[in-house]
């Protein structure tokens, strides 16, 4: 077992410095950060974390989509690598832990490593990955779906951005795709952790420093249209109306209500909502809104949309409207190594670290990992459980005993 990490004004400074640091690149008016793939905030992020990583001794190097590797070589040649880290891409006006955290925990521990211990036997890489929350194009987990082999660069040929800017040209302009970099699917993995900030109030409310993921949750989004009749909204009586609006109200009260009957981790939300002809003296004809279901079991995923989706045909033939429903995203629940999950529970345990076993609401890059190598998730407590907002924080005393913990795993697996 590694020798016990000791709290140090060094490694505490360090972090939070590390932190402003990174937070620079893309820094937005509101104090938070926006860092897009493929912009020019996105580039100078990326110099900047391989000019660091350089800094420290380690080995650097792009894949051809733009993932940035720092190596720390182990002295066995043969053994596969051991990959930590997380994504360097925000979304627009977001907090400055949210994927940074991870990258900067896995600079950290590597240096540290190599420091107290010199060359591991494993090699270890920490990965700044291009791309996770799909801000600027439709697309979600670029860097690490990459990696895996589930996307490659033909899946991105007609996608554009908001601005009409397409994928490839905006990649091109950055500097890969052009194959001058190392194909970025990789075989040579035997596993990826990631540190994480929490981005929910858990371990806060219940004053666990870490949190130990066990599963992250299954998503289900879908597009659901309720179609109807407009007509004069004084004369029209109620009982010969085609309401889509209305239809849609008692679909979604509906929706939230068996939801909170089904299951006590089970979420389910309708954010966004669409009306036609959005006018205040004119019975809607179209109701357009969408709805979110997630759970870290598929069974009850399948089973809740089954159920549900049946009820809400019974409501739209009530109301003489039509319904029509898109599914298009189907994410399966995925499990973390248990295996993993031990080592850093007897870590937790051995250092009397309060932690917490859970599973994460969000998805996260372990989400594409974990389909395909032993992953790991830990997160880091957020401050009153506020993320994706310039609001985020995270004490750094949590961010601190995040970073011992991965020194302490990293340590048992390489060296």
């Amino acid at each position: 077992m590694v020798e016990n990490v000791e709290k140090s004004s060094a490694l505490f400074e360090q972090i939070e410095k590390m932190v402003e640091w990174l937070a620079c690149f893309g820094r937005s008016e509101r104090n938070g950060v926006t860092r897009l793939l493929y912009t020019k905030d996105w580039q100078q992020a990326q110099q900047g974390v391989e000019g660091y990583m350089k800094g420290i001794g380690l080995c650097t190097y792009y894949d051809d989509v733009g993932n940035l590797y720092g190596r720390l070589p182990g002295t066995n040649q043969n053994s596969n690598v051991i990959l930590t880290g997380s994504h360097i891409d925000t979304v627009r006006d977001g907090g400055k832990y949210d994927g940074a955290y991870g990258i900067i925990a896995g600079i950290i521990a590597l240096q540290y490593l190599f420091k107290q211990y010199g060359s591991p036997k494993k090699t270890i890489e920490v990965v700044s990955l291009c791309e996770e929350e799909g801000s600027r194009f439709p697309v979600t987990y670029w860097g690490s779906s990459n990696i895996t082999g589930v996307k490659k660069l033909a899946d991105i040929n007609d996608i554009k951005d908001s601005e009409g800017i397409s994928f490839v040209k905006a990649m091109n302009e950055a500097g890969f795709g052009h194959g001058h970099h190392c194909p970025p699917k990789r075989n040579d993995l035997e596993c990826f952790i990631e540190m994480h900030i929490e981005q929910g109030i858990v371990l806060e409310k219940e004053a666990k420093t870490i949190g130990v993921v066990s599963h992250i949750v299954g998503q289900q989004r879908y597009t659901i249209t309720v179609e109807g009749e407009s007509n004069h909204a004084g004369t029209t009586p109620m009982g010969l109306r085609k309401d889509a609006m209305y239809a849609a109200a008692e679909m979604i009260q509906t929706l939230i209500e068996k939801g909170k009957n089904t299951s006590p981790e089970l979420v389910v939300t309708v954010g966004q909502i669409i009306v036609e002809p959005n006018v205040s003296n004119v019975i809607p004809r179209k109701a357009i809104f969408s709805l979110d279901i997630r759970h870290s079991e598929e069974e009850v995923l399948k089973l809740f949309c089954h159920e549900t989706f049946q009820e809400l045909e019974f409501i739209s033939l009530k109301h003489q409207t039509c319904i029509s429903i898109n599914n298009w995203m189907d994410e399966t629940p995925v499990k973390m190594c248990e295996t993993l999950n031990e080592l850093s529970e007897t870590i937790l345990m051995k250092d009397n670290i309060p932690y917490k076993k859970m599973t994460s609401g969000a998805g996260h890059d372990s989400q594409i990992f974990g389909q395909s190598i032993p992953t790991l998730l830990l997160f880091v407590p957020s401050q009153n459980g506020i993320s994706h907002s310039p609001l985020e924080f995270t004490r750094t005393e949590d961010l601190e005993e995040g970073i011992k913990t991965l020194i302490k795993v990293l340590y048992e697996l390489a060296y």
